[in-house]
């Protein structure tokens, strides 16, 4: 079976009538959509983008990821599910609950640091998505630690007996020293920077980070932290509230969708991949899914019983298609960079979301225990505990990002981001406007002015309601008593709450 990312189309014009099959990914990494028109009802449109079809469609589906089609089965089972797991089903079936097992921490490690090692594979410069969140410092981690691997094994091969020297010709230029170390002063957003890109994995000793923030971000902060301790060629860009405004227009035509969630996160990083793709860098590592498999979004710590828990990380992964996974795949190949997520590797998926839920659960404030190595029992801890030691003599991370609190991407780039976001809309959006929304818009009817704001400029580009269906909101769980809001901010336990 075909393992990665993927959306394809094959054409067999030898048959008649031509065959045609298209697939999608297990999780939805990449996007697909299909459509169908009543003026040509013999024909099946088929794209990556919505853009690309809405205008001639009557109707318009995002393809199921882990499905098939094939026009040369009977019209009524044309789509076929070829990734079945049993944890699939695990949201509908309560007595899969059953089959999950203790946590292996060791396997844990070990299978993550082989999706890692899986998607180094690259021809062309890469790089890593650098936050300073636990996701994305973890792959760091893992990746600094196989590139020096194939070095080492490297310069044996050539004779030195040690590591290559970072050639200073290969160093991205803005924001290092000659030597290769951070500069005092990091590259702003309109800083030029460039890549050699002949450099090869072989031939490139040091892993290249990036990140993104407003000035003094929390996220800016902890990646210099973690970029400093994987000694990593760091590269931090700074924004504006008002750049980000300024590029929601395009983020949305890009997104494909009016989820106020995907908007705001999104936003930054279309930013960021911009400045990326300038530097000759081709190719990134991210962090997406980890939240989704082992429950680490704050609001699951109010989940009633184990049940609850597990159900919703299946939901929530099997819905990463509509949020994370259209995020990273579209901010980023707006500019023509690649991401690629090692926590969706399918093993790893297997391995983890067959834990059992009492395992990732974990209380806060008052509710929250601590392990025997005095360790609190926090959001991911079974991942961050996994990560906690020192095979080879070094940590995999300093101990203030291993175990920071949970920062969803559009919080950690500064707080005044999504604040500012909301009070751009309440200056553009009228209460008269927003008590009217349910006569402009009866399907998913925007609530917040925010959302108002996102939805208008969403219609602008796709003003069907066949393409408004192919949007699905991330929606908090309010029956868990969580706010509407989808901030992480929004929840109460959260250090710096609303």
């Amino acid at each position: 079976m075909l393992d990665g990312m993927f959306s394809f189309i094959l054409l067999d014009d030898t048959q008649t009538p031509p065959r045609l099959i298209v697939a999608r990914d297990p999780i939805g990494i990449t996007t697909l959509y299909y459509g169908t028109s009543s003026s040509h009802p013999e024909t099946m449109y088929i794209a990556s983008e919505l853009k690309s079809i809405h205008e001639d469609c009557d109707n318009v589906h995002a393809f199921p990821p882990g499905h098939f089609y094939d026009s040369s089965l009977p019209a009524d089972s044309r789509f076929t599910r070829y990734y079945n797991p049993d944890w699939l089903h695990a949201d509908a079936d309560a007595g899969l609950l059953s089959r999950t097992k203790p946590v292996d921490l060791t396997l844990i490690r070990s299978t993550l640091e082989a999706a890692v090692r899986k998607r180094l594979m690259s021809e062309v410069p890469f790089g890593v998505l650098l936050s300073g969140g636990l996701d994305s410092s973890l792959i760091a981690a893992i990746a600094t630690r196989e590139i020096q691997r194939i070095n080492e094994a490297y310069a044996v091969q050539i004779g030195k007996g040690s590591s290559p020297v970072v050639p200073k010709n290969q160093a991205i230029s803005s924001g290092l020293n000659s030597d290769g170390s951070l500069a005092s002063s990091l590259p702003g957003v309109e800083e030029e920077v460039t890549v050699d890109s002949e450099s090869s994995l072989a031939s490139w000793p040091r892993l290249h980070s990036f990140s993104i923030g407003l000035k003094d971000a929390p996220d800016l902060i902890a990646a210099r932290q973690a970029a400093e301790f994987l000694h990593t060629l760091h590269h931090e860009f700074t924004f504006t509230v008002q750049e980000g405004l300024d590029a929601i227009p395009d983020v949305i035509y890009h997104l494909e969708t009016y989820d106020v969630t995907t908007v705001r996160a999104s936003t930054p990083m279309y930013l960021l991949s911009r400045k990326i793709k300038a530097t000759g860098v081709k190719m990134v590592l991210s962090g997406e899914g980890s939240d989704e498999i082992f429950g680490g979004y704050l609001y699951f710590s109010q989940a009633p019983d184990k049940l609850s828990f597990y159900q919703e990380t299946i939901k929530r992964v099997k819905n990463l298609h509509t949020s994370d996974c259209l995020r990273a795949n579209k901010s980023t190949m707006a500019w023509g960079l690649e991401a690629r997520v090692p926590f969706l590797d399918k093993e790893f998926l297997s391995l983890c979301l067959n834990i059992r839920p009492e395992d990732k659960m974990f209380g806060k404030g008052a509710q929250q225990s601590v392990d025997s190595d005095g360790k609190p029992i926090m959001e991911k801890y079974i991942l961050r505990k996994a990560f906690d030691c020192s095979p080879d003599g070094k940590p995999y991370l300093p101990e203030t990002i291993l175990w920071r609190q949970k920062e969803q991407f559009s919080d950690g780039v500064g707080y005044s981001w999504i604040d500012g976001l909301k009070e751009h809309a309440e200056k553009l959006i009228t209460d008269e406007q927003l008590s009217s929304a349910h006569s402009r818009w009866t399907l998913d009817t925007p609530t917040t002015k925010e959302a108002y704001l996102i939805r208008q400029i969403f219609e602008k580009h796709f003003p069907s309601e066949s393409a408004a269906k192919t949007s699905v909101r991330w929606i908090p769980r309010t029956d868990w008593g969580c706010d509407t809001d989808p901030s992480g901010r929004s929840v109460k336990i959260h250090t710096s709450a609303y």
